[in-house]
């Protein structure tokens, strides 16, 4: 099993309450790396179990330590923490992983892989391992947008079964204390731009006879919020830019009048008036990537990126005011021009026509360059130290 002096493998399990599956799954990771002359070591990260996990744990060769912390987030971390191996391989103690088949892991890890996810898609997944609504619905969703989000090659961003360089995650300081742990790991992985690999790996129906820990709408939520409030990018600017797009467009076509799309469709100053509420909305989202990106990197929670600085740097308090202010002009214009008309007719009513259009435009003019400037100024207070 090695030597306290130099350990390679740590084996990592969460436990809440697995009395039923623990000692099988201590029994195998032990058996594992004596078959294999490895050394390591068993670690139980016990979150409070009340059914004698830990006695059970011990009593099969493991080494187990109490988090007080409640959360499978928390209760990884602690384990990560006191992990003594080089390598850290983690996984689900309810006997759903194979603890006996880990040297892809460690064949990945030894060849460089700072991180080493399991794959249960290309792995196999056995009948009744995983519910419908996980299989066909929130893992391929949220894997899909882990990999488009973070551009990460990862097929299955949720399997609890990988392997890692112990002191690389320790280096990531990461913080989530529940399911969405998982999802940070990788995450914050790719945007320190580790190497991150993948291997096949089982899943099987578990050993439990009670419901587990994870739940399905609340943890697949905190798992879609993680990975949209660590990319700005795709949580603001994109579908800012897309609604800016969409505004200006409807604003040039209706502003001279109404827009026939077909001999019986046509838009008029209502479609007008969801353009310009669509740039609004467009630029205060861009206005919230510009914010939280530079945040983000000052906070540390995000990686200070060199296109992102090229892009901000020349964007100073100065010289957004002195764009803001010329399109505040012009809209302040329009509103002069529409109170002169109403003027020439004595403030009487009016028929609107032209001159709505021309007041939608320009009161939009007028809020964007004050949004823009407001946004510059909030971002330098963000910046005082």
């Amino acid at each position: 099993m090695g030597t306290p002096s130099r350990v390679e493998i740590t084996v990592l399990m969460p436990c809440l309450n697995e009395a039923e599956t623990i000692g099988v799954c201590v029994d195998k990771a032990i058996s594992f790396l004596r078959s294999h002359e490895l050394s390591g070591e068993v670690l139980i990260a016990d979150n409070g179990s009340t059914d004698g996990s830990q006695a059970i744990a011990t009593s099969g060769g493991a080494r187990v330590i109490a988090i007080p912390v409640r959360g499978y987030g928390a209760a990884l971390q602690g384990g990560i923490a006191d992990a003594r191996g080089d390598f850290t391989i983690m996984g689900d103690a309810d006997d759903s992983y194979d603890f006996m088949n880990l040297m892809p892991f460690i064949g990945a890890l030894r060849g460089g892989a700072d991180l080493v996810m399991g794959n249960r898609f290309r792995g196999g997944i056995g009948a009744g391992s995983m519910p419908f609504l996980h299989r066909y619905l929130g893992n391929p969703v949220l894997s899909f947008i882990g990999r488009l989000f973070f551009r990460l090659g990862v097929g299955d961003f949720h399997c609890g079964l990988r392997g890692f360089r112990t002191q690389r995650i320790r280096d990531l300081h990461l913080k989530a204390m529940g399911m969405e742990f998982a999802s940070e790991m990788v995450v914050r992985a790719s945007l320190a731009k580790l190497a991150i690999t993948e291997v096949p790996t089982t899943l099987k129906k578990d050993g439990r006879s009670r419901p587990p820990h994870l739940r399905t709408w609340r943890d697949g939520w905190r798992h879609l919020r993680f990975l949209l409030m660590f990319s700005p990018r795709w949580l603001f600017f994109y579908p800012g830019v897309f609604l800016i797009g969409i505004g200006l467009l409807l604003s040039l076509v209706l502003l001279p009048g109404p827009f026939a799309l077909t001999p019986l469709i046509s838009l008029d100053i209502h479609s007008l008036v969801v353009g310009a509420m669509a740039i609004l909305l467009g630029s205060q989202c861009v206005s919230f990537a510009a914010i939280s990106r530079r945040y983000a990197a000052a906070r540390g929670f995000l990686p200070f990126s060199a296109n992102v600085q090229r892009f901000l740097s020349p964007i100073t308090l100065e010289r957004v005011l002195l764009t803001a202010l010329p399109v505040g002009l012009l809209g302040l214009i329009g509103i002069a021009w529409c109170v002169l008309t109403w003027a020439s007719v004595g403030f009487g009513p009016l028929q609107y026509g032209s001159l709505i259009r021309l007041l939608i435009v320009s009161m939009t003019a007028i809020c964007v360059a004050l949004q823009v400037a407001l946004t510059a100024f909030l971002a330098e207070i963000l910046e005082i130290e």
